[in-house]
């Protein structure tokens, strides 16, 4: 038992150790010109986020901006809302979608096509469910000039409207925060050590062309990860940031949504590694399964000594949540959380090994 608490701490140390290296998106760095950035959204079936994301854009305060999305052939009536919504504004260009290419994934393959309308010396690439804050594209700049960065990206705070979100989407800082040595992943041009989120990715326009841009990840599921390590093993850096306080994303409106969402991406996310599935099934359940169980032994038996552990795995997710800025309340969870991760995870294994299809926006995948 003392082993087990003491290995527990060492994790909440390591964590809270970890996050300083971790900067915040928000800088006070001064800007003395102000690029064109082309901000580039990809859109599918968005009709439920179409009017808040428009809103949000036609309120950034960077003036030097062209806003470029690309309906890619929604089968609801995202294309005619963007239209209502964006009306005269002349900042925004909508591209109507081609025909997905053979070989490539739908947001990919959209990605691409944005970039080939671009304009700017700057590209950031925000989903449909995407909220920043008005000045956040200064702060992406800023924090881009300063570190020298080919790409600057972050988890964004998430906000959640079913249970299934509320168990798992925590956990996508909880592991970065936890697993990633950040201070590799800003400071080196380590492949291995890079994390990335596809929902606020803000790429230096030349070096994103060097590497093949999104080109170079036509068939990933994962491109937001697979882009970032090539651009690192092309010697550019990488900056992971906290974005929390100006990036907010709205991911799934269903607990389904949440379940293929999730399945479509875990095994791939591990590089399809069973070894890597077998080790992170064992890990977990060993260091936040069995720590429950203790816990409910504790209690029922008062045995105070059994409860510990667990309050310290909640610790541990607590320090994760207050980084994130997710309410706290929810790391009592993680139990379960850890739980639901790994049903899913072995979801998609099999799903994976079967070559059964990933569906997502009405597209299926392998």
């Amino acid at each position: 038992m003392i082993i087990l608490m003491s290995i527990l701490l060492g994790f909440c140390i390591w964590t809270i150790l970890n996050l300083t290296f971790l900067p915040n998106l928000k800088s006070h760095f001064t800007l003395h010109e102000y690029p064109l950035i082309s901000v580039l959204v990809p859109m599918r079936n968005e009709a439920r986020n179409v009017q808040n994301c428009i809103a949000m854009l036609k309120n950034i305060r960077y003036e030097n901006i062209e806003i470029i999305i690309y309906e890619d052939q929604s089968t609801d009536s995202t294309y005619s809302l963007l239209l209502q919504e964006i009306g005269d504004d002349t900042r925004f260009q909508v591209i109507r979608g081609e025909p997905l290419k053979e070989g490539w994934i739908g947001k990919v393959h959209a990605c691409y096509q944005l970039r080939q309308h671009a304009h700017g010396r700057f590209l950031a690439f925000i989903d449909a469910d995407v909220t920043l804050h008005q000045h956040t594209l200064t702060y992406a700049i800023a924090r881009a000039k300063q570190y020298n960065a080919s790409l600057v990206t972050g988890f964004p705070k998430f906000h959640y409207t079913n249970w299934l979100d509320k168990m798992l989407i925590p956990m996508m800082h909880f592991i970065v925060y936890f697993h990633l040595p950040i201070a590799l992943a800003n400071f080196t041009k380590i492949p291995a050590t890079t994390a990335a989120n596809g929902a606020f990715m803000f790429f230096e326009t030349t070096s994103y062309d060097q590497v093949g841009g999104h080109e170079a990840v036509k068939s990933s599921l994962v491109e937001d990860i697979h882009i970032a390590q090539i651009l690192k093993r092309n010697g550019h850096r990488v900056l992971l940031t906290n974005v929390t306080d100006c990036v907010h994303c709205h991911m799934y409106e269903t607990s389904k949504e949440t379940w293929e969402g999730f399945s479509k991406n875990i095994f791939v996310g591990i590089g399809r590694s069973i070894p890597m599935a077998l080790g992170l099934t064992l890990f977990y359940s060993l260091l936040y399964i069995v720590p429950f169980i203790f816990g409910v032994y504790g209690v029922t038996t008062w045995q105070p000594l059994f409860i510990l552990p667990f309050i310290i795995t909640v610790i541990h997710r607590m320090i994760c949540d207050i980084a994130s800025k997710t309410p706290i309340v929810y790391s009592l969870g993680i139990s379960g959380s850890v739980v639901a991760l790994l049903c899913i995870l072995w979801r998609s294994v099999v799903l994976s090994k079967t070559g059964a299809s990933y569906t997502w926006k009405g597209r299926s995948y392998k």
